[in-house]
């Protein structure tokens, strides 16, 4: 995720028991039975042709739920409708491989069960398909979202967090949409433990870092001359980036949470997480048990992938994924 991800955006408990019920597991078990096996077989060469897509998707996702929930409002192309959120300054930087796996979910399905399956549940299921394909944990989708009637760039600013923001701007963000410091953290790790980060979002820990220091001083020596010799053209090439976690960029695994622990840190807000009192033991306990960090990040998820969710009356099933449908 530029992959700064995050984030959240407004959750309660009336958002999530009121919406939530009117979703299953078996959606569209009679309505589209091949549901889940076409999703399969788009997701997973997409994802082995362009090995970026499952970093893109959870990214676009995150970005999705947090900015009135999840109910395709990203999906919007720019072009379609003045002030989207995908014309927000943050959702620049979302990665085409993202909108692309959905629209050729969206292609398959209409071909196999027309105008059943929303562009909603399908980013919400390749997002969790994803996920597992490159090793992380499985967890179950309910499905039944509608598509969103809006898409407006206002919305943006106040549902997602910075690179630089300070901890206690990220923890009340988190916080006032219902999520506990625990699910901050695991959803964090999870959303930066695969794909990268455009070198203006970290440029001031490796240069110009204080009036005494070139480098943040917490950076392990080596790893941050290997940053600043990437980046070093950044401001004239600003599509220059690096891997949030350098040691395993293609893996969803703890490895982000070690790597705090090391110095192999990029983001500052990443940084945070090692630093702040109310976070620093979690940082360690997903450093250390991997199983954990699994179990929490698939509970948190499931959480995430219902927050805001659209049913009923108040959404509706696109036929395009970028467009909303044409009203008589």
């Amino acid at each position: 995720m530029a992959l700064p991800l995050l984030f959240l955006l407004m959750f309660s408990s009336i958002s999530v028991s009121q919406s939530h019920r009117h979703l299953s597991l078996d959606h569209y078990a009679k309505t589209c039975p091949d549901f889940d096996r076409i999703m399969q077989e788009v997701v997973t060469p997409k994802q082995i042709s362009n090995p970026t897509t499952a970093a893109a998707t959870l990214r676009v996702f995150f970005h999705d739920c947090m900015v009135d929930g999840c109910d395709g409002s990203i999906l919007i192309d720019p072009g379609t409708s003045n002030n989207t959120e995908r014309s927000q300054e943050i959702n620049h930087s979302l990665s085409g491989d993202a909108f692309d796996v959905v629209v050729r979910a969206k292609t398959a399905l209409e071909l196999a069960c027309p105008n059943v399956v929303s562009c909603s549940d399908i980013l919400a299921t390749a997002t969790r398909n994803l996920i597992k394909q490159v090793g992380g944990p499985y967890y179950p989708v309910l499905l039944g979202r509608k598509d969103s009637f809006v898409s407006m760039s206002s919305h943006v600013e106040h549902g997602l967090t910075r690179a630089n923001s300070s901890m206690d701007k990220i923890i009340a963000i988190f916080a006032q949409k219902g999520f506990t410091v625990r699910e901050m953290v695991a959803l964090l790790g999870g959303g930066h433990t695969i794909g990268f980060v455009h070198c203006s979002e970290f440029a001031s820990r490796i240069f110009n870092f204080s009036a005494t220091s070139e480098v943040d001083p917490s950076l392990n020596p080596n790893f941050a001359n290997r940053l600043r010799t990437l980046c070093a053209n950044y401001k004239t090439s600003p599509d220059m980036a690096a891997f949030m976690d350098p040691i395993s960029p293609g893996k969803f695994d703890n490895n982000l949470y070690q790597n705090l622990m090391r110095g192999l840190d990029v983001l500052p807000s990443d940084h945070l997480l090692i630093t702040d009192p109310r976070t620093r033991a979690l940082v360690a306990e997903y450093a250390r048990d991997q199983n954990l960090f699994f179990t929490d990040f698939a509970r948190a998820m499931e959480k995430v992938s219902v927050t805001g969710v659209k049913t009923g009356r108040r959404g509706e099933i696109r036929t395009n994924c970028n467009a909303f449908n044409t009203k008589a």
